[in-house]
């Protein structure tokens, strides 16, 4: 017999159809008009072999072995009380001996679309609850964008929430300019969960509303084919340079907005002058530009124009800025925008993460629903998210972040919950290095990811499908009522079953759980999410009521047409910005004032320590992409169906030029060795005119599998980029992640090599 129970996922809302205990497949919320085809892999996946089913020590670990077999031993399997009894003890000796800034509270990742089992929320409760821990700050998606953006048109998430949405562009917008594409591969999520994938609709409607886009990228498929774009192939990490080679087309043909720079911004003359090249003499042209990025310098000028003469739109994808220097490209795409003085009018001026997920550039309530409360955190101490290699493997060194000079904690232990570092990090083998260092490392996770390989005690925890929650976020139309359709596979506990635990031991119960357990905390978000839904005008029912309704609708947004900096335009003065001016700052004093050169106060062109222009660069050298792919949300559900449909030869795609593959003697489908100084990984080859020469693409999110093969070295059987990638920050304001600043060989394989082994659990016999 079969049950519906109503779920939600970060990709989708919608009923896990269960038989007999078992969920068979996730059946689409009926109101959702493209449900993402990710969410087919949940059902396999949730009892799939990758599964830890109980608490599990490494071996090393129990005799004492200072972290040296992380990521390569086994683990042995205890009883609850015996795993909970021995990181407690750890735990508490860890914080008694060293403080607790000597615990880093990982956790980075998206964990569960529901509001009360949220793996990070739990974890930094907890850690709180115990005394504090050394945090992050920022995210691998648009560090350098978060930080930046601040400095130049005030807050970050205003901007992102007032951003033109697809149906003003369709009514108001002519031309569309988007660096780094606008594609529907990461429109499938949200951190929320998504009832109606609405975004991709209304992005096809505005073209088929006569809007015109250009896509500059090197991927065709930075923009869907439906959009009928142009394709500007450029370089990788040339972004910059072409936005400034346009902007001297509108300044040295007068086709800049003198009016709108001197009433809405500030710094235009600084930035004039370092566009003509009046000081370092080399005048930022479109030749100079077409130079560098491999674009016609003809084409650079007539899009200049184009531009300066239609209703414009000026994007910039996140996936630009995770290279070195991302900074730069974002301010710049702010800096042309002002310069055609489009910003503020309907449809028009900049756009920052269109496409990044399922809201941006979509209507949206943005209503303001509770979060798990994480308490105090008595230490202050922090790190940019992206720099936790650099912390754990200089203790006591400096770095910089944002105008503040930072040192480094000594961390001793390290606990993750909800998140996959070895993903999300680059240069992994720097980071399996790191990963050695600590006294201690746990994790609560449902599957045996590289990051649980790496981890000395590992508690298996739930999956959505297997508890009780909310699931809500403050961008969409839906509230959902998630039911639990599974018992937990194994010996699997809730992260809050797991933190009580260890609270209780630890003296700190009552301040973690408030004396509630899961049902009363349930009662809890729904009580402020109703108190909260009558502030903005929204009737919710009572809570027994919507427990049984699953999922319940919400009025729909009404702001179809806002525009992004309208009452700002409108009145500078009276609507200021959050910057220290109040206006669009194109140069900023206080930027400069850090004395970054590798980030000064206003937007230039810095080569890359890595890119096709460099003089050092050999033929056989290829930049490398590794981008979100379309078949599942970063690591996660590699194990299930719709992620393994895309292998290829058993493992990750990696897409190149035919006239590439070809000088390689490479064919589609050959199986291949993709490798630089820092690393090597297997990939199955795709060949595709979609991308230009000179450039590959891997998607992340293969599960890292490192092997010693006795002839190629140490590998990556499974095809995971981040073997490849650098761990070096943007520059020394955002410290953010830089994996698009990667060149790489690749190679036909001619030897055996095993089959992919991160599917199987490491237990020992």
């Amino acid at each position: 017999m079969s049950e519906l129970h109503a779920t939600s996922f970060h990709w989708g809302v919608g009923w896990a159809r269960a038989e007999n205990g078992v969920v068979q497949e996730i059946i689409p919320y009926a109101g959702d008009p493209e449900p993402s085809q990710i969410m087919k892999g949940v059902a396999d996946s949730a009892t799939s072999s990758m599964r830890v089913t109980r608490p599990s020590v490494r071996t090393g670990f129990l005799k004492n072995d200072g972290g040296a077999g992380r990521g390569v031993d086994q683990y042995v399997e205890l009883d609850w009380d015996e795993a909970l009894d021995l990181a407690a003890s750890h735990l508490d000796r860890i914080r008694t001996d060293h403080g607790n800034q000597a615990i880093f509270g990982g956790s980075y990742g998206w964990s569960s679309a529901g509001r009360f089992h949220h793996a990070q929320s739990q974890v930094h409760r907890f850690l709180n609850s115990i005394g504090g821990y050394t945090r992050h700050v920022d995210n691998y998606s648009f560090a350098a964008a978060m930080v930046v953006i601040p400095h130049v048109v005030g807050n970050f998430r205003t901007m992102q929430r007032e951003q033109n949405t697809f149906a003003a562009i369709a009514e108001h917008t002519e031309l569309v300019v988007g660096f780094g594409g606008i594609s529907s591969r990461p429109m499938q999520i949200e951190q929320g969960g998504v009832a109606r994938h609405e975004l991709p609709g209304l992005v096809r409607s505005s073209a088929d509303a006569g809007v015109d886009f250009i896509c500059l990228s090197p991927l065709r498929s930075d923009m869907d084919a439906e959009l009928q774009a142009e394709w500007m192939p450029l370089r990788p990490g040339t972004d910059v340079a072409v936005m400034l080679g346009l902007a001297h087309t509108l300044i040295t043909e007068d086709l800049h907005d003198l009016a709108f720079l001197e009433r809405c911004t500030v710094g235009f003359e600084p930035v004039r002058r370092y566009v003509l090249g009046l000081d370092d003499g080399q005048p930022k042209s479109a030749d100079w530009a077409a130079q560098l990025s491999s674009l016609d310098a003809e084409s650079i000028r007539s899009l200049a124009r184009r531009m300066a003469s239609q209703r414009t739109l000026v994007t910039c994808a996140v996936g630009v800025q995770r290279a070195e220097y991302g900074e730069q490209p974002i301010w710049m795409t702010v800096v042309l925008a002002a310069l055609l003085g489009q910003i503020g009018l309907p449809g028009r001026g900049f756009g920052i993460g269109y496409a990044q997920s399922g809201v941006i550039g979509k209507p949206n309530n943005w209503l303001p629903w509770p979060s798990l409360p994480q308490g105090t955190n008595a230490v202050d101490r922090f790190i940019p998210v992206a720099r936790i290699a650099d912390m754990l493997l200089n203790p006591g060194s400096e770095s910089t972040y944002n105008g503040e000079d930072l040192t480094y904690p000594d961390i001793r232990a390290v606990y993750w919950a909800g998140g996959n570092p070895f993903h999300h990090h680059q240069d992994l083998r720097r980071l399996t290095s790191a990963f050695r260092k600590p006294e201690l490392v746990i994790i609560n996770e449902p599957f045996w990811t590289a990051t649980a390989r790496h981890a000395d005690i590992v508690f298996p925890v739930t999956t959505p499908l297997e508890r009780n929650d909310w699931g809500m976020t403050r961008t969409d139309q839906a509230i959902v009522a998630m039911s639990q359709a599974m018992k937990p596979v194994g010996q699997a506990r809730n992260d809050f079953e797991v933190f009580c635990g260890l609270a209780k031991r630890m003296g700190s119960l009552e301040t973690y759980a408030e004396g509630r357990n899961e049902s009363e905390w349930l009662e809890w978000f729904w009580d402020r999410t109703r108190t909260r839904g009558q502030g903005v005008g929204i009737d919710l029912p009572e809570f027994e009521e919507a427990r049984a309704a699953g999922i319940i609708e919400l009025p729909t947004p009404s702001n179809h047409g806002q525009v992004m900096y309208g009452s700002f335009r409108s009145d500078p003065d009276g609507n200021p910005l959050a910057t220290p001016s109040g206006r669009i700052e194109l140069f900023s004093e206080k930027v400069a004032s850090f004395g970054y050169r590798d980030c000064p106060g206003h937007p230039v062109w810095i080569e890359p320590s890595e890119w096709l222009g460099a003089a050092e660069t050999t033929a056989d050298e290829l930049h490398l992409i590794s981008n979100q792919p379309p078949n599942r949300l970063h690591s996660q559900h590699d194990a299930g169906a719709a992620s393994r449909a895309t292998k290829v030869a058993g493992r990750e795609p990696l897409t190149m030029h035919p006239v590439d593959a070809s000088q390689r003697g490479l064919t589609n489908g050959d199986l291949v060795r993709v490798f630089n100084d820092r690393g090597a990984c297997l990939a199955g080859l795709v060949v595709a005119d979609s991308i230009m020469r000179g450039v590959v693409q891997m998607p992340t999110g293969g599960t890292y599998d490192p092997y010693d093969h006795p002839e190629l070295g140490q590998l990556c059987l499974h095809g995971n980029p981040n073997v490849l990638t650098r761990d070096v920050g943007t520059s020394s304001l955002a410290q953010g992640p830089s994996p698009s600043t990667t060149m790489v060989r690749v190679e036909a394989i001619n030897v055996i090599v095993p089959d992919v082994r991160s599917y199987t659990p490491p237990i020992a016999d």
